[in-house]
């Protein structure tokens, strides 16, 4: 299950684990104009993990979820505009 969220500077997404036990914390994207985070509450810590990644990197995991192993490089729209 998840749920969509529109804040006047982010989209926030939270993922909620309904899989087999035991389950796992929410993981909360915010999805700002240069990047993206990733929050998730670490019990053993006890304090939320955070993962930051570019909108490059994200459009890369993107793409990577629906490839084969290998090594890729997606090209840029500007890279494939020609003059």
């Amino acid at each position: 299950m998840f749920t969509i969220e529109h804040d006047y500077d982010a989209t926030i997404v939270t993922l909620v684990d309904e899989g087999e036990l035991p389950l796992k914390e929410d993981v909360i994207i915010h999805a700002f104009e240069d990047c993206i985070t990733l929050t998730q509450y670490d019990a053993r810590l006890k304090e939320d993990r955070v993962i930051t990644l570019s909108i490059e990197q994200a459009r890369d995991l993107g793409a990577a979820l629906d490839l084969p192993e290998g090594v890729y490089r997606l090209a840029r729209e500007e890279d494939e505009q020609t003059p």
